[in-house]
């Protein structure tokens, strides 16, 4: 099968490789009709999550099931299924408790599994033509009849649709409140569409590129261009001094100022200014053990250096982590289904598996106009 695999820093290949098959009683087989590329993939390409030579990329993907195994009882072959990049077990400890983003199965050593992607299992990833997927039953969401009509918006239910949503969960947001988003590349965009289907009262959108902030613009957030002067202050400004009630990170560690200096503790810190008392803060962004590369040399370590004593005054709350998929992807399915939501807007490009490496160097690069790719082998 044909699929794109890592070959080194910002060097992708679509190539052929071993047919995904069956390996267990319980794996179900896709063949993949969308897989999205996703700002997380962009560390494995500019080499800051290192993955092995040959290992095919792609978390978030979509398709049609050709084949199950013996064991597999709800999952039929035909059926169009969303794929969480979550792989769980759905009987861990974890994964009853709903936390299938830290799954103890299905990864030995390590706390979550996912396709194609470093420190989370063998798995090969869906950038590809077809995918081995394990408990089948527990990690494919079936779609319902108007899967190939609205392909694009159930496409975004693998990653970046719940994992904004989580954002807003993770913060603590109420409908009638109003939130600071920071970052709007596709997870912040996503953030940002959560927290208006939810009814906060207003959203700022924080970034420095035009046409992803117009897009945010474009669903009825405030842009703010952290080019204008300083975010915090540009915030309070536009609340009247008292900053906003929740906030959300969707910028990462490799965050940078408007000078383009690589500053990995800036998104935090601006939000531990802008939230106000007793609000909270919900981390999307990725943040890793370790990177060497890091200019900063906390960040080498994995360590921040953030606003404790603000933070603390504050009375501040914060969580963190990768989102719990299957928490949220059956009502965002059920939203889409019923017209409610169209997450796809945010797909800049729907391009063939064998255009992804020019994909990923648009994408990398942040390209003006390229927002969202959606692959389709």
């Amino acid at each position: 099968m044909k699929a794109l695999v890592y070959r080194g820093p910002r060097e992708v290949e679509v190539t052929q490789m071993p047919d995904a098959r069956i390996e267990a009683p319980t794996d179900v087989l896709v063949r993949i009709t969308s897989t999205n590329i996703c700002g997380s993939d962009l560390h494995i390409y500019e080499g800051r999550a290192p993955m092995e030579d040959g290992k095919a990329i792609g978390h978030e993907n979509m398709g049609e099931v050709v084949e199950i195994g013996d064991a597999v009882v709800r999952v039929k072959v035909g059926d169009m299924v969303s794929l969480p990049f979550n792989i769980a077990c759905g009987f861990c400890t974890n994964c009853e408790r709903g936390l299938t983003a830290f799954c103890l199965t299905v990864n030995p050593g390590f706390a979550g599994g996912a396709y194609g992607y470093p420190m989370m299992g063998p798995y090969q990833g869906g950038q590809a033509e077809f995918l081995r997927v394990p408990f089948g039953d527990v990690n494919c969401l079936r779609l319902p009849e108007d899967a190939r009509e609205k392909e694009a918006d159930y496409a975004m239910l693998a990653d970046i649709w719940p994992t904004g949503w989580h954002g807003t969960r993770l913060a603590g947001l109420r409908p009638g409140e109003n939130v600071a988003i920071f970052g709007s590349g596709p997870v912040g965009l996503m953030a940002a569409l959560s927290a208006q289907v939810q009814g906060a009262e207003e959203v700022f959108v924080v970034d420095r590129h035009p046409d992803r902030l117009a897009l945010a613009e474009r669903i009825g957030a405030t842009p703010i261009d952290d080019t204008d002067g300083p975010t915090a202050d540009q915030i309070l400004e536009r609340t009247k001094g008292e900053g906003v009630a929740r906030g959300i990170e969707a910028v990462g560690w490799q965050a940078h100022d408007p000078q383009g200096h690589e500053v990995p503790n800036s998104t935090i810190n601006d939000l531990i200014a802008s939230v106000r008392a007793t609000g909270g803060i919900g981390v999307l962004g990725v943040f890793v053990p370790e990177d060497p590369q890091s200019p900063d040399e906390d960040m080498k370590e994995g360590r921040l250096t953030i606003d404790w004593g603000t933070f603390f005054t504050k009375g501040l709350h914060l969580g963190c982590g990768q989102a719990n998929v299957k928490a949220y992807n059956r009502e965002l399915r059920d939203l889409v289904h019923a017209g409610k939501a169209q997450p796809g807007w945010i797909v800049s490009h729907h391009l063939p598996l064998d255009e992804a490496p020019e994909a990923y160097r648009h994408f990398d690069a942040r390209d003006e106009g390229w927002t969202k790719v959606v692959l389709h082998p």
